[in-house]
């Protein structure tokens, strides 16, 4: 089956949509630890994922859409920024922030999630 398009815009759409929902039933799912640091960090987590994923595929569309001898590098520096900033806001939020880490890393699961769920319903 050729994928067109359309059926790619309508794919992204539903991919970004679905990520707010998983964070949502696993934000849900965490309140019956009955503890706020879990339930921050997987709040946290999942919103500093969804985020790296819209910037991801932000960088990249702009890459490919100004396809000039400095669109790598611009990529690159953009990579390099977005994962300092990931790694920066991790860092704060278990240090600083009184977050489980397990629970930020279920967080930090929604896109992987998302991604082999779309996965396995395109399979089937």
């Amino acid at each position: 089956m050729k994928m067109t398009d359309k059926d790619d815009d309508q794919l992204l759409v539903a991919l970004a949509r679905r990520n707010w929902y998983i964070l949502g039933g696993l934000t849900l799912l965490s309140l019956l630890w009955r503890s706020m640091d879990v339930t921050k960090g997987v709040l946290a987590g999942g919103l500093i994922a969804i985020i790296a994923y819209g910037w991801l595929y932000r960088s990249a569309a702009s890459a490919l859409a100004h396809p000039d001898q400095g669109a790598p590098k611009r990529y690159q520096r953009a990579y390099i920024v977005r994962l300092a900033a990931v790694g920066t806001a991790i860092y704060l939020l278990i240090a600083k922030g009184g977050v489980s880490p397990l629970a930020l890393s279920v967080g930090l699961s929604v896109v992987v999630i998302n991604i082999l769920w779309t996965t396995w319903r395109r399979m089937i």
